[in-house]
């Protein structure tokens, strides 16, 4: 289908009645034309297509759209009214009415002047859409979890391998000061050999929408390509109260706060014990699940015990007063908490540190100041982000098996280098999932 072009301005109504997959608008001006930040040059600035216009969709928007180094040209969403919002917010930043809104994420990924893509997506769409702009070249920011199941994670590492993509997860807290000075303190042996590890996640869901038997189905509305939502997952008929802000209340398209946050407390304990490249041996959980007639089937209250290499044992829960929001590891010789905003420790003389002094600072981790800047960093030079695909990948693992050793009653053993649970077929299956036709995974 061509494009059609829109010459006048566009208001929010004009952009729903179009029809078009695509909506073009004349060629990009430099932000330096425009007056916005400082200067870049044209030739140096990054391009940047962004798929998924929801919540997450926006706040990551925003980060680019404050960078003079980079250039939002692109929208796609399978809601109308979110595409327009978005193309508006854009347009608006910028002054002008460049930003091309796509229904199909295929289209944009197709473009040859995008530079790298932004993925904010529910985490069904997470691995179709990754694997395809690898395969077109494109450097990618990546919402967490990295995926909806382990073998979907695998398929994205694989295929940012082999087409040497940039690829930065959107596990930010490895970019604020208080995350890295908490690792730094404990990858250098301050709290001697450590033990044990509490991540405490949050529990839920508190919508009351989701609380309650599944409402009667109506047709979707006019602005929103159901089928397109439900891509690759198993078709479900259109209940409102569970898509967009409530889709991760459904495991057919989400992973409940278990996978979401995993990502972020459970990435940043991994930091932590030095498993950005390994995993855990073995696996057991439990938790609460609705009853099946529920609006969602994720697990609200849950408590999963890991065991890692060197007699490291962690304890990932929600819901559990015994387990505090956060991260803490406990070592022979002392201990560190840290939250969002929050640090404590068995030494009060690192709570008033911004960072570790240098002479302190044997294990040096990788420092970024800002997440979104560091990935236009790496595209520039080509080195990897501070939370690469793989790196992801490994960090959700004990979220997918404690999901799985939730659902079966059972403990699993993992085989971290062959990527395989350990004499359990049945639970071997459920580290991936069948794709609703026509959709695969090259």
């Amino acid at each position: 289908m061509k494009d059609k072009t829109i010459t006048t301005t566009i208001t929010r109504r004009k952009f729903l009645a179009t029809t078009g997959a695509a909506l073009v608008f004349p060629a990009i001006l430099p932000s330096s034309m425009l007056g916005f930040g400082r200067k870049t040059s044209p030739s140096n600035r990054i391009n940047v297509g962004v798929i998924g216009c929801g919540g997450q969709g926006n706040g990551d928007t925003e980060s680019f759209l404050r960078l003079a180094e980079c250039r939002v040209v692109a929208a796609c969403d399978v809601d109308q009214t979110r595409l327009a919002d978005m193309v508006q917010k854009v347009n608006t930043q910028y002054g002008n009415q460049d930003c091309r809104g796509y229904r199909d994420f295929r289209e944009l990924i197709a473009r040859r002047d995008i530079d790298a893509v932004l993925i904010a997506t529910p985490d069904h769409w997470h691995a179709l859409i990754g694997v395809e702009a690898a395969k077109h070249k494109k450097d990618v920011y990546g919402e967490k979890p990295l995926a909806r199941t382990i073998a979907e994670q695998q398929a994205i590492v694989k295929a940012v391998k082999k087409n040497h993509c940039i690829w930065q997860t959107g596990s930010q807290q490895r970019s604020d000061a208080n995350f890295h000075k908490a690792a730094e303190i404990v990858r250098n042996g301050l709290i001697g050999k450590i033990t044990r590890v509490e991540v405490g996640l949050p529990s839920g869901p508190k919508n009351p929408k989701m609380q309650q038997k599944v409402p009667a189905t109506t047709p979707p509305p006019p602005e929103l390509d159901y089928d397109m939502w439900i891509g690759p997952s198993m078709m479900m008929p259109y209940v409102g109260s569970r898509i967009h802000n409530n889709w991760r209340w459904n495991y057919n398209t989400g992973g409940g706060q278990l996978l979401d946050w995993i990502g972020h407390h459970g990435d940043i304990a991994h930091w932590g014990i030095d498993c950005d490249q390994s995993g855990p041996l073995e696996i057991e959980g439990e938790g609460d699940f609705p009853p099946a007639d529920y609006n969602w089937n994720v697990c609200t209250r849950y408590r999963i015990e890991v065991k890692y290499p060197n007699d490291i044992s962690m304890t990932i829960a929600g819901g559990h007063a015994d387990i505090r929001s956060g991260v803490k590891w406990i070592g022979t010789e002392g201990w560190v908490w840290v939250n969002r905003g929050g640090f404590e420790s068995s030494n009060p003389d690192w709570e008033t540190l911004k960072e570790l002094p240098e002479e302190m600072r044997k294990v040096k981790l990788y420092r970024s100041r800002d997440h979104t800047r560091n990935f236009l960093d790496c595209i520039k030079s080509r080195q990897a982000t501070i939370a690469p695909a793989e790196t992801a990948h490994h960090s959700s693992i004990p979220g997918h098996l404690g999901l799985i050793a939730m659902i079966t009653g059972r403990s699993l053993k993992w085989d971290s280098q062959k990527e395989v649970i350990v004499d359990d077929a049945a639970a071997s299956q459920m580290l991936s999932r069948p794709f609703r036709s026509p959709w695969k995974l090259a």
